[in-house]
């Protein structure tokens, strides 16, 4: 069995690994990587670890000759792209961007979009035909604490999360750039951040007393930080807890007993475990009447381009895992 793909927009990060882990996916064939500025370029003169693995061209245009459409392409892109073409109901989306992750906007031209987190929604992606692929942060922190919520006891919760650069997109900005990432941390969105909109969504879908917009009492206090590093998100959620910390660890080791990809620990993480993999690893910890969760993933990958072929594999009825096997780059 081999899945025809298509990719809309294939020149940006998450383009770039996603064509990496299809390319070695053994029921995966790459029909096209349409990116209107790089036409007729090869894929690995944007993409320089492709030299040596493919000889595939970028394309100006698309075609429908295919069974699953990635778009991999700006926030805002996906839906002129979707509005503006007439796209067959047989060929599966699935969208990278935040366009169609919101309920409120999960409907469009006779399309319905799931939304694509498989530890709360696995049994919707099995049947969908298109899938909102959650965002980097929003991942990292509901899988730190969808759990709470299904057990109706989370409370109030504030999160820190680090991100690297890469998860600012591939152009150029004042804050990009090496001279000014380098050995510096530095705050953003404070409190504004985009992904806390599916966040609460999510956490609500579990808990219906939770606030279901970032609006809400009591909801995610969310501060981002931008890193100097390349890859990778690092999250720490503090939660106001009664529960012994032991009972804690055993309702998350219990509600990811059959995640493939979601795993906790005893001992605490780091981000390098996760690094180049699919993995989302939780650790918990408690003081007093507090726990604080922590939970890392690649942004690339299980933030992005991985969890995107997870999706994939569930749609197609393949093992999950297909083509994500993959070792952290640990050293």
């Amino acid at each position: 069995m081999k899945i025809k793909v298509g990719i809309i927009g294939g020149a940006g990060y998450t383009g770039g690994e996603l064509i990496r882990l299809l390319i070695n996916h053994p029921h995966a064939d790459i029909v096209f990587v349409q990116s209107k500025s790089n036409a007729g370029k090869s894929l690995y003169s944007v993409h320089g670890d492709l030299l040596g693995e493919t000889e595939l061209k970028f394309a100006a245009e698309h075609h429908y000759d295919v069974e699953v459409i990635f778009l991999c392409a700006g926030h805002g892109e996906a839906k002129k792209f979707v509005e503006a073409n007439e796209i067959p109901t047989a060929v599966k989306l699935i969208d990278i961007g935040n366009d169609f992750r919101l309920k409120a906007d999960a409907n469009i031209k006779g399309r319905t979009f799931v939304y694509g987190l498989p530890e709360l929604n696995k049994e919707q992606i099995l049947s969908a035909n298109n899938i909102a692929n959650p965002g980097c942060f929003a991942t990292a922190i509901q899988l730190g604490l969808l759990p709470l919520a299904k057990a109706g006891t989370l409370g109030e919760v504030y999160t820190t999360g680090i991100t690297g650069s890469t998860g600012a997109g591939q152009s150029l900005s004042a804050t990009s750039h090496f001279s000014w990432r380098a050995n510096n941390i530095q705050a953003y969105k404070t409190l504004t951040h985009q992904h806390l909109g599916e966040i609460h969504q999510s956490l609500h879908q579990l808990d219906d007393s939770f606030p279901n917009t970032p609006s809400g009492v009591g909801g995610v206090s969310f501060v981002p930080w931008r890193g100097d590093f390349t890859r990778g998100i690092y999250v720490s959620s503090t939660v106001d807890c009664a529960l012994p910390l032991e009972e804690v660890k055993q309702l998350y080791k219990s509600f990811y007993a059959d995640a493939a990809f979601t795993h906790v620990s005893d001992s605490m993480i780091d981000m390098k475990q996760i690094v180049n993999t699919n993995k989302c690893l939780i650790h918990i910890e408690k003081q007093g009447n507090k726990i604080v969760v922590h939970s890392t993933i690649d942004n690339l990958l299980k933030g992005a381009s991985g969890q995107a072929i997870q999706n994939m594999n569930l749609m197609f009825g393949l093992d999950e895992t297909t083509g994500l096997k993959l070792k952290a780059n640990y050293f």
